[in-house]
């Protein structure tokens, strides 16, 4: 009886239980994973972060004058906020590429372009919030900022304020319970409103002349960077929570950080790509901007920057890209929703992802009638399970919820409308979106190692 259970019935195994995923292996990834998720808090440092590591291992920027041979590796930045790595393949263009695609922004708090305001005695930043966040999450926290300025001479100035201890943080109040009883009276999502998320700046007034608190911060601001008010309209600036990521749990098993979406997933692709010296097909790691506000604009996905880069890589090996992209495969590597017992009548039990068992392989994204999917084909998923299961992956299948309870979607619609054959393939993780997410050590491991085994495909 035990064999035909085994023959016939399935379930998910511990991504522990499989081929070189000891806890000490695990945790040993994840520290590095961590360092990653601490200096890479917005799309720009995590590029930073990315081009610095590709260039010790021998990446250098992409000339679509050049021409590559099998083994050379290149990348190709698009304005500080996007990267494309490659390592070309032995076999020719035309066979396609092994492509992953993750997302480097996360939902935060921007600063608006004329944010300085005082009133009641503090000096304020009002915000405009980025992503899809739940609002009452995002007061009584430490935040830190960060972001770039452009002066007017063209200067850009980094800035990153609250992540050192020595450094002050930022905070928005939230109304104290004892008089806060009508704002309990409201639901959830209107009981704090978008433009109430106005962070705290500054306290101690200049003088005592009108304005005093907003020229108290100007002054600082100016004796550190050298900017005035004016500068801030050009800005790019935005608060993110200051904590570092952290482990959970007496064993350790968890890490809490802000932005594991979509780092969770960028970072083992990336690692992963490092570590491709003579693929048989082209490899090439994506991390793209914008996802979590549609992948519009130039840096998101959508935008021909990316597709121009696969055309001009083309180009480099006289091949067509037509046919490139028709035999190219990619995994869009984000994030999936791990089951909840404490919110269990959210979730489908028996078609959720859960911690610990490995990436999760969505077949479809979308909402309620699969809106918004491009729904991988069986071939496809056969395909890259079966790779799974010969390479010693942990996996299991998983969608976001009940079917009448919402759902989310990812860029695999944006890869697919190029020909190229695409399928979800991500870390689950609890508190998606919020200041703090939630995600197993093992499913981050598994997650290199999937990217591993797939550019070997």
């Amino acid at each position: 009886m035990s064999s035909l259970r085994e023959k016939l019935l399935y379930k998910a195994p511990c991504a522990y239980s499989v081929k070189d995923a000891d806890f000490d292996t695990v945790n040993s990834f994840c520290e590095g994973y961590k360092s990653f998720l601490n200096n890479a808090k917005t799309e720009r440092e995590a590029v930073a972060v990315a081009v610095a590591e590709a260039e010790t291992m021998g990446f250098t920027p992409f000339d679509r004058n050049n021409t590559y041979k099998a083994g050379d590796k290149v990348y190709f930045a698009n304005r500080s906020k996007g990267l494309v790595l490659a390592v070309m393949g032995k076999q020719g263009m035309e066979n396609g590429a092994n492509i992953t695609v993750a997302h480097v922004d996360s939902p935060r708090l921007d600063i608006k372009q004329r944010p300085l305001y005082e009133d009641g005695g503090l000096a304020y930043f009002k915000t405009h919030y980025y992503g899809g966040i739940k609002k009452y999450q995002w007061t009584a926290l430490p935040l830190a900022l960060h972001g770039v300025i452009i002066k007017k001479d063209g200067t850009k100035i980094d800035v990153c304020i609250g992540e050192r201890e020595d450094e002050p943080v930022f905070y928005i109040s939230d109304l104290m319970p004892h008089i806060g009883g009508r704002q309990s009276e409201k639901p959830l999502g209107s009981a704090i409103t978008g433009e109430g998320l106005n962070v705290i700046v500054g306290s101690v007034p200049l003088d005592e002349e009108s304005d005093a608190l907003k020229l108290a911060v100007l002054s600082a601001l100016n004796e550190k960077y050298g900017v005035t008010e004016a500068d801030l309209i050009t800005a790019e600036l935005c608060a993110v929570p200051a904590d570092k990521a952290r482990d959970v749990g007496f064993d350790r098993g968890l890490i809490v950080s802000y932005g594991h979406d979509d780092r969770v997933c960028a970072y083992p692709s990336m690692k992963a790509l490092l570590e491709c010296d003579s693929p048989e097909r082209t490899c090439i790691c994506i991390f793209a901007d914008k996802e979590e506000t549609g992948s519009y604009g130039v840096t998101g996905v959508t935008s021909a920057a990316y597709e121009n880069f696969l055309s001009a890589l083309c180009r480099c090996f006289d091949a067509d890209f037509a046919t490139f992209c028709a035999n190219s495969t990619c995994l869009s590597a984000d994030v999936g929703g791990a089951y909840d017992a404490c919110y269990g009548d959210a979730y489908d039990p028996k078609n959720s992802a859960y911690v610990n068992k490995g990436v999760v392989v969505t077949k479809y994204t979308g909402s309620r009638g699969k809106s918004g999917t491009s729904d991988a084909s069986a071939e496809l998923v056969a395909k890259i399970t079966s790779l799974f299961d010969r390479e010693g992956v942990a996996w299991q299948t998983g969608e976001y919820g009940k079917v009448d309870e919402g759902g989310a979607g990812t860029v695999a619609k944006d890869i697919a409308r190029l020909d190229i054959e695409v399928v979800d393939v991500g870390v689950p993780m609890f508190s998606m979106h919020s200041p703090y997410e939630l995600a197993s050590k093992a499913d981050v491991f598994a997650m290199y190692k999937a990217a591993k085994a797939f550019y070997t495909l």
